[in-house]
């Protein structure tokens, strides 16, 4: 569908851009960048040909150091954020760089489509989704992103804008897939579509005693599409672990749903601000360990021993997190830490010992998300393994954290494990080295489109990887 280019400020004005200060969701490792927002993808080309040191950045979901440029140039590309083409036949959708998962899933929803794979908020650009070759409650049956894009429009440093796709340059395109923007900047792509029946799941619920029977329970056969787990990581030693799991399936095709309003009503949803915004300078003192330990208890006693089939909304079961908005300052104004990783299936010894070392170093870790991943797929950066990951928010004051993740670190590294490049803000370059056996084959992609090293972020300096190994 043809659509008009939007008219504002001119392309130099734009390009100028304004010195700010920067940080990802977890409000750590702040920095200066000259932020550009280009509306169009010849500004973005001329951005990278003029720059000596650029990133992208979308919505700034990113829990690290990823989209941001200490010293050097970041290009905000919210501005892209048209839906471009819907096809309902092939069931695809083509939209910009700063579309959302939210504007996306709103554009499919009067043709019964959604998205096949989405994260834990809404808010998340597609180009940043793409970066961070985003996974979801349904890895372990549908893969994450990697798997639904079909075709990309990358820019990159040399001055080209390449259309790629899995067939016409694999290796570029699964090292775009969880690259961290490090070899070109999307600014379009098609991912593969859905149906959906109703704006609907069908969930169980669960609720276990300690680890010991959580893992137990979720390491049966998966049945159902989504699975996921709280787990309560303050609770007594005998309780440590405890956890509800909720597992469900999209809502059956021909089965009438609970309200006709729904259907009607689903896209607003989408699109609804938060019902509570915490306001900013939320003092630290707010979130305590004692509190939080009550919290988790109430929470878990509340939950059904067992409960089967319950139909709940799409969005909320998708994105529970999102009906506050920035959440993230209830961690006061140091932040907080997301530490998450993956263990290959076989090590849930060493899943035990990392929650128990989280215990013995006192680590106060306010929530705890576990959840099984399908099958690798994808590039040399992307993380899912098929096995456990773990994620778990911890608050940045925290004494002794450095010092715990690194040992924290050093066990998932142990195990052929990794961490999660997307929610870091810590993890040392020689660590990511074991962690991430295929670095080779991003630098050669690095070396073919950015050969001078142009593209490149706090994250890619931290981690040796915007000088293309050498």
């Amino acid at each position: 569908m043809p659509v008009a280019e939007p008219s504002g400020p001119s392309i130099q004005a734009r390009q100028e851009g304004a010195q700010r200060s920067l940080c990802g969701w977890g409000r750590v490792s702040r920095s200066q960048a000259r932020v550009i927002r280009p509306r169009r993808a010849e500004e973005v080309v001329d951005v990278l040909t003029a720059s000596t040191g650029v990133i992208a950045r979308g919505a700034g979901r990113s829990y690290g150091d990823a989209a941001q440029n200490d010293g050097g140039d970041v290009l905000d590309m919210t501005a892209l954020n048209r839906v471009i083409a819907i096809d309902p036949e092939r069931e695809s959708i083509t939209a910009q760089a700063g579309a959302t998962i939210a504007q996306m899933m709103t554009s499919l929803a009067p043709d019964k489509l959604t998205l096949p794979v989405v994260p834990g908020t809404r808010h998340v650009t597609l180009a940043g989704a793409i970066a961070s070759d985003i996974h979801g409650k349904n890895h372990h049956r549908d893969g994450g992103l990697a798997r639904h894009v079909s075709a990309l429009s990358l820019c990159t440093p040399r001055g080209e804008c390449l259309e790629i796709s899995p067939e016409s340059d694999p290796e570029l395109f699964y090292a775009t897939l969880g690259g961290m923007g490090l070899t070109g900047v999307v600014v379009q792509a098609t991912l593969r579509a859905e149906r959906l029946p109703a704006p609907w799941v069908l969930a169980n619920t669960d609720r276990t005693d300690n680890l010991e029977q959580t893992l137990a329970l979720m390491s049966g056969e998966e049945h159902n599409r989504y699975s996921v787990a709280w787990l309560d990581l303050l609770a007594d030693d005998w309780q440590l672990g405890r956890a509800v799991l909720s597992r469900a399936d999209p809502w059956p095709d021909g089965v009438k749903p609970p309200s006709r309003r729904t259907r009607a009503t689903y896209p607003r949803t989408l699109s609804r601000r938060p019902t509570l915004e915490v306001p900013h300078g939320c003092p630290a003192a707010l979130l305590r360990p004692s509190g939080m330990r009550a919290l988790n208890a109430l929470r878990w006693r509340t939950a059904p021993h067992r409960e089967r089939e319950r139909p709940l909304a799409l969005a909320p079961y998708f994105f529970p997190l999102d009906v506050l908005g920035a959440w993230n300052r209830l961690y006061g104004p140091r932040g907080f830490i997301q530490y998450q990783f993956v263990l290959p299936s076989g090590q849930e010894a060493v899943l035990e010992q990392c929650v128990r070392l989280m215990r013995l170093r006192r680590l106060p870790v306010y929530l705890a998300v576990l959840k099984r991943l399908g099958p690798r797929f994808g590039g040399p950066l992307s993380f899912p393994l098929e096995g456990w990951t773990l994620a778990a928010d911890l608050p940045a004051a925290a004494p002794g954290l450095t010092a715990a993740l690194d040992e924290l670190d050093e066990l998932v590294a142990g195990c052929g494990g990794r961490v999660y490049l997307t929610k870091d803000a810590r993890l040392r370059p020689e660590t990511m080295d074991v962690m991430y056996p295929e670095l080779d084959r991003f630098h050669a992609q690095r070396a073919k489109v950015d050969p001078g090293g142009v593209l490149r972020s706090d994250l890619a300096r931290r981690l040796r990887l915007c000088d293309n190994g050498r």
